[in-house]
């Protein structure tokens, strides 16, 4: 772990705070000032702080941290601001500071350890829900939640249980091939990146991933020795650790793929990921592997040799298959109607933050879904605003998630809507439990889930 106050100056500068004028456009679309109501839980307000701490007006002590630790890192203000200011650089500066021990209590500290030592590991992971199995989607689990007893013992405990789904067996082995052919004339080759939470909790989504690529004639290279790429920790300021997840990952690509390997010499045309938040550190790579303690890697534009893309990005860019296109079918049954008589289905998107503010996606999912025969696609009122997953927000500061994630629920139920459509993991797991605590059956898939149903039939 990184130490209080390490890692590379803001790439930003002194004066990356100059450019705001406190306007305050950013605080409708702020997801703690939404919840919390406090100017210094607002990008304008942090600015502030900011300001006066480079002044040396302001001391970072613990509860001024506590300000900048109830921010989700939404980037939505990025977004939102007329003067450009580069809020994203600025929180990404701090986050290394509030890892100082003297910030943060006892217990926050330790919950945080046991996450980085815990989720980024896919193999401890397994080995820690194994037994887990039995109880994760029964009626034991939702009689434990029904009556309580996790309030009692903490509201993270709580919180950690809430978003624990049913375990199918898939999650705790990857059965991929190392290269999956393409179905027909081969378009591209790309590589997959599996994730370290996704494989585990929705281990259905990799599998359209790879069923849907093959399907439009791209062959898929999938590393078996690929580990976390770092999302989690990067958004938390823990640069150490970021950095040896991010070298272990191009590691285990560069170990597979090229001349003499075992998926062959042929390079990929992309490295394609399915959760926004591993996407937006995916492309980050290029800064956090120049940067301290990684001096190999310095300069190097693409550590993998190849552009990353989210995997909804790269569909919409190459476009879909002829042969795949043909064969979409209305996710719903006609039941004997002519294709005309069938009732669209409705469907809404939720835009995760990483891949909406983070890295400007937003028509290329909702031009993938309407190709998809008799759907209506719907939008949520407020579709901008955070969920509340946040990577691990929603475990170490979960009152302010649960709102959030309230919100969101609703917000997607007021629609209308039949399915909800979301491309990260952890929004996934968030609109699922507050779906459920206000009472919508409202499923939640993957796009590339929604396209491969549409392929296979309904």
């Amino acid at each position: 772990m990184v130490s209080s106050n390490s890692g590379p100056a803001p790439a930003s500068g002194p004066s990356a705070t100059d450019p705001c004028v406190h306007c305050g456009f950013c605080l409708p679309t702020c997801a703690s000032y939404r919840v919390l109501g406090t100017e210094m839980d607002s990008p304008r307000g942090r600015i502030h702080a900011l300001k006066a701490i480079e002044a040396g007006e302001l001391v970072l002590d613990a509860t001024v941290a506590s300000h900048f630790d109830s921010c989700l890192g939404c980037l939505a203000c990025v977004t939102a601001c007329p003067s450009g200011v580069r809020y994203d650089l600025l929180i990404e500066a701090t986050r290394p500071k509030l890892n100082a021990p003297e910030l943060r209590s006892s217990g926050q500290q330790a919950l945080r350890k046991l996450l980085f030592a815990l989720l980024p590991y896919p193999g401890r992971l397994r080995a820690l829900l194994t037994p887990l199995r039995l109880y994760a989607g029964t009626p034991l689990q939702n009689l434990v939640r029904r009556s309580g007893l996790l309030r009692l013992v903490g509201p993270q405990l709580e919180a950690i249980e809430g978003l624990l789904p049913p375990l199918a067996p898939e999650a705790f082995a990857d059965r991929f091939p190392l290269v999956v052919p393409a179905q027909g004339p081969r378009r591209y080759r790309v590589g997959l990146v599996l994730g370290c939470v996704q494989r585990l909790f929705d281990p259905a989504v990799n599998q359209a991933a790879v069923a849907v690529l093959s399907a439009n004639g791209i062959e898929v290279v999938i590393p078996p020795a690929q580990g976390c790429c770092g999302a989690m920790t990067h958004h938390q300021g823990e640069l150490e650790q970021t950095q040896t997840l991010a070298q272990q990952l191009v590691a285990s690509f560069a170990a597979v793929v090229g001349p003499g390997k075992a998926a062959g010499p042929e390079p990929l045309d992309a490295v394609l990921v399915g959760a926004s938040g591993c996407g937006h550190t995916l492309k980050h790579y290029p800064e956090i592997l120049g940067g301290e303690g990684a001096p190999a890697a310095r300069g190097s534009e693409q550590p993998f040799q190849a552009p990353v893309a989210d995997i909804q990005e790269f569909l919409a860019q190459v476009g879909l298959s002829e042969a795949f296109r043909s064969a979409l079918q209305p996710l719903r049954h006609g039941d004997g109607e002519p294709a005309s008589a069938i009732r669209p289905l409705r469907l809404v998107y939720h835009d995760a933050c990483h891949m909406l503010h983070g890295q400007g996606i937003h028509d290329q999912p909702r031009d993938l879904l309407a190709q998809i025969p008799h759907v209506q696609l719907l939008e949520a009122v407020e579709a901008g605003v955070c969920c509340g997953s946040a990577g691990i927000y929603n475990l170490v500061e979960p009152e302010v998630a649960a709102e959030l994630g309230r919100i969101k629920a609703g917000d997607l139920a007021a629609t209308g809507a039949e399915l909800a459509v979301s491309a990260n993991i952890g929004c996934s797991l968030q609109i699922r439990k507050h779906l459920g605590e206000i009472g919508r059956e409202l499923p939640v898939l993957h796009p590339v889930q929604v396209l491969e149903q549409s392929f296979n039939g309904p």
